[in-house]
């Protein structure tokens, strides 16, 4: 009896141990995981319904219907149905599937396939994936919860408030909220339309960048072609690097570096920056330009170069120090429409390094983004605003102070028609004999002064109007193929088309050097027309190596035709001169030093052809060889050929 009770025990043993190897071998225990995680098991919350569907004698699959919740560590699966592989820890999951991820990433599809081992989710069918910033929505989706990566590769778009992103293939970084567009990149947005190949976008900041080429398309017009950039779609402050052209209705802007806030309308540009106005005809270049869009200006500094196009290849370079160029607006009666001195502020400016924008790490994990060395501009732009808003002013009230002889010239005796020595060349016009120039002079009979004001007058009729002016300062060199010039400070407005030449100023054209302590430059259709020296002013024209002709007076007048100095008339208290006459065989008589009210000098084949003067003549004739040394040069004598500019290129050293 006691052995076959003895029996008993053991059988019940035996088969008690059978039946837990049996359950350990279908549940099996956690196992440490190659990278030192465990195996999470997906387990069952909740379900209408549950089976359990044995394969084979290792494999069991467990079907789960009707508001189904499954839960892998932090992570919760909701869906329709699902089937669990308890071997293998890989669900199917059917029907409005959802994946809440910590509460901060949701995921949405029709169709699933999860793999618990390496965590790794398939997604199909209306896929749709939200960080509560933007929304991925794709229709075949591979997400790995584990390191919060998602991709796609047969389209999918982003939408973030307004602005809406679609590529042919697509990466999603949860962490750090970015997402890496790929192949046929599109970005839709209220401002702008971006097409490119490469795009990472963070859904947090909305800050975009690319570094493949890029066309950016602006709503209000203008278009952006740059294969390196950033652009901060919440704050409207873009970088733009790798020579970006930027073009708008009337200008385009090139730079190695671009910086641009929208906010403010203040943009930067560093590095063989080019802006080319195609309307009005100008182009500038300097290293380093600062842009106000909001008040259409510019400042251009580090060896800017203006140049204005001209006919052909005939086109005006001017080289400074600093060049600035502003908009003066004025109503329909021609009276100035004040602006607000504050639309340029130490605020505004556009900072390359501190903007944010060229720090972006993220942007490593499609190419690094290049470094920008800033170049700290040593005073604000408001400080330079003011100085040459003030500048200008000054300027502009001494142009109606100097102006001033130009409106007295007929009652003065300064016209040709009111001198009486002139009336046989008065004759010879009204007979149809008289060289172009002299015709314009004598038949209008009005001053240039007088034209302008004509001018002022029609544009007073017309609609608001915006005048563009340009001021340099500082060693300013002006090279044309016909002028060239030298000042310390120029000022130009297209209102009136001259150029004002400030302070120790020079022209020359062709064998002749016109100096004075201010001179005005008329141009008409780009070219100069006609030349106007105050105070101290002097012409001199090179003879030869030995011989200078040389006409001084208070003031000078000159025109020029077909780009050459045709005439010039000097006026002073009194005019003088000295004047190497010729021959009918073209020998040099001698030298001629007179003086008087007014002296006309005519040229000839760049040269100077014949010298008439007019009231209180008085001089005296030198024979060749018995000229005085110290009568060959007037007082303000000084050849300065060695302050001409030879070439354009001499401009850009």
């Amino acid at each position: 009896m006691k052995s076959a009770f003895t029996f008993q025990i053991s059988l019940f043993l035996v088969i008690s141990i059978l039946f837990r190897l049996n359950v350990s071998a279908q549940n099996p225990p956690p196992t440490p995981a190659s990278n030192g995680d465990t195996l999470r098991v997906i387990q069952i919350i909740q379900g209408k319904s549950l089976r359990e569907k044995r394969i084979d004698s290792v494999t069991s699959l467990q079907t789960i219907a009707g508001n189904v919740v499954l839960k892998e560590g932090t992570t919760i699966f909701s869906c329709d149905s699902a089937v669990i592989n308890k071997h293998t820890n890989v669900l199917e999951a059917f029907g409005n599937i959802h994946i809440n991820q910590d509460d901060s990433i949701h995921t949405y599809s029709q169709y699933l396939k999860y793999i618990g081992k390496d965590r790794m989710a398939y997604l199909k069918k209306e896929v749709r994936l939200t960080d509560n910033k933007g929304t991925l929505y794709t229709q075949e989706l591979e997400y790995d919860l584990k390191a919060s990566i998602g991709k796609y590769f047969n389209g999918g778009r982003v939408v973030n408030g307004k602005t809406t992103l679609t590529s042919t293939e697509g990466v999603y970084y949860a962490d750090t909220k970015d997402v890496f567009f790929k192949k046929k990149v599109h970005l839709v947005d209220p401002k702008y339309d971006v097409r490119n190949d490469t795009l990472l976008y963070n859904t947090q900041t909305q800050i975009t960048s690319w570094n493949t080429p890029s066309i950016i398309k602006s709503k209000n017009g203008g278009d952006i072609y740059s294969s390196n950039g950033t652009y901060d779609l919440k704050n409207g402050k873009a970088f733009f690097g790798n020579r970006t052209v930027i073009k708008d209705s009337t200008r385009t802007y090139t730079a190695d570096n671009s910086a641009y806030d929208e906010l403010t309308g203040i943009a930067q540009l560093e590095g063989n920056a080019i802006i080319k106005d195609s309307v009005n005809g100008y182009t500038i270049l300097g290293n380093t330009i600062y842009l106000d869009k909001n008040n259409n200006s510019f400042l251009a500094t580090r060896k800017p170069v203006l140049i204005f196009k001209g006919d052909g290849n005939d086109s005006t370079f001017i080289a400074a120090d600093t060049l600035f160029s502003g908009v003066e607006r004025r109503d329909s009666m021609g009276r100035k429409i004040s602006a607000s001195k504050d639309t340029l502020k130490k605020d505004k400016v556009v900072n390359l390094q501190d903007s944010g924008l060229v720090k972006r790490s993220s942007m490593d994990s499609v190419g690094n983004q290049p470094t920008v060395k800033n170049q700290q501009f040593k005073d604000t732009l408001l400080n330079r605003n003011d100085h040459f808003l003030a500048t200008r002013d000054s300027i502009i009230k001494k142009d109606s102070i100097v102006n001033a002889p130009l409106a007295q010239t007929k009652s003065a005796g300064d016209s040709l028609t009111n001198h009486q020595p002139d009336s046989l060349l008065v004759k010879q016009v009204k007979q149809g004999k008289p060289d172009s120039l002299r015709e314009r002079i004598v038949a209008k009979k009005i001053s240039p002064s007088e034209d302008t004001l004509a001018k002022t007058n029609i544009r007073r009729n017309a609609k608001d109007t915006a005048i563009r002016y340009f001021i340099a300062f500082h060693k300013v060199r002006i090279f044309n193929d016909s002028l060239q010039s030298v000042c310390d400070s120029l000022y130009y407005s297209s209102e009136d088309s001259i150029f004002r030449l400030f302070q120790n100023p020079l022209v020359f054209s062709n064998n002749s050097q016109i100096a004075g302590d201010t001179i005005y430059m008329y141009t008409k259709n780009k070219k100069a027309d006609r030349l106007y020296v105050f105070e101290n002013g002097i012409i001199i024209n090179k003879a030869n190596d030995k011989m200078y002709n040389q006409v001084a007076g208070r003031t000078l007048n000159g025109y020029f035709k077909d780009g050459e100095m045709d005439y010039m008339r000097a006026k002073g208290s009194p005019a003088e001169s000295v004047y190497y006459p010729l021959d009918d065989d073209s020998a040099y008589i001698g030298m001629n030093r007179s003086k008087g009210d007014v002296i006309d000098v005519y040229f000839l084949n760049k040269a100077v052809n014949k010298v008439k003067f007019i009231n209180a003549v008085d001089g005296t004739l030198y024979p060749i060889r018995q000229i005085p040394e110290d009568q060959k040069f007037l007082k303000n004598y000084k050849w300065q050929d060695e302050r001409r500019p030879k070439n354009k290129l001499e401009l850009f050293e």
